[in-house]
């Protein structure tokens, strides 16, 4: 127990509660990892490392009634999470940093591991790799000459009548991941229709490719619950 806990209410008995509960938790969690935990206590673990002199399962709770799930809570921007009334700047900027964090550790883990044979382990790597699909952007996934991936990167956010990259310029980006194949994916917000761009960007990248010898294996268009491969509907030609 650290001693910051221990003078956590220096009146008595309530500082042994308090700080035998963060103890408790902490403990719980080294033993089964999540295992058993309610949202809320996620939360509230969290806390108890930014907000040390505070019982603040009552803040954990208000965070999640305020929010509704955990993606939510990670996703929110940290001046969001700073209006909830118990969350200061130390604790808004550790709960934001946790899906950023989580975010750079899975695109790293997977990097040179994972291999693509189909459109559906493309979709499963995005979709593993907790590509934020809230919000419009496309993607790019470099891989070498033995389809494993080298690297992702998010080329552009927002729709697609706003990219300001011509398609060589964006091909030319795998220079840097040293990659020979590339599959684009165009993320989408919830339900949201393919634009009519899509299909025009997908053969232009294509095209731009091919002059450099690089392979574009698939363009996908993700949704949130669904997806769509333009290499199985037919709008890719060359390999």
């Amino acid at each position: 127990m650290s001693s910051e806990e221990k003078t956590e209410n220096p009146g008595g008995a309530p500082d042994a509660i308090g700080a035998g509960h963060r103890e408790r938790l902490r403990e719980r969690f080294k033993r089964t990892s999540l295992d058993g935990f309610h949202d809320y206590e996620i939360v509230e673990l969290l806390l108890t490392f930014a907000i040390p002199r505070r019982d603040v399962k009552p803040v954990a709770k208000e965070v999640m009634r305020r929010f509704g799930s955990l993606k939510a809570v990670f996703e929110a921007p940290a001046d969001e999470l700073a209006s909830v009334s118990g969350i200061g700047e130390h604790a808004s900027v550790l709960l934001s940093l946790v899906r950023v964090t989580a975010d750079a550790y899975l695109k790293e883990e997977l990097a040179g591991k994972g291999v693509i044979k189909s459109p559906e382990d493309a979709v499963a790597l995005l979709r593993h790799a907790a590509e934020d699909t809230a919000g419009e952007k496309l993607v790019a996934v470099y891989m070498n000459s033995r389809s494993e991936v080298l690297g992702m990167e998010t080329l552009h956010s927002g729709a697609l009548s706003a990219l300001r990259l011509t398609p060589r310029v964006v091909i030319e980006k795998a220079f840097r991941h040293n990659a020979r194949s590339i599959i684009f994916c165009h993320c989408l917000a919830g339900g949201k229709d393919a634009p009519n761009d899509d299909k025009k960007l997908a053969v232009d990248l294509e095209t731009a490719a091919a002059a450099i010898d690089i392979i574009i294996h698939d363009y996908i268009i993700l949704r949130e619950k669904t997806d769509f491969s333009a290499r199985k509907k037919g709008w890719l030609k060359w390999r």
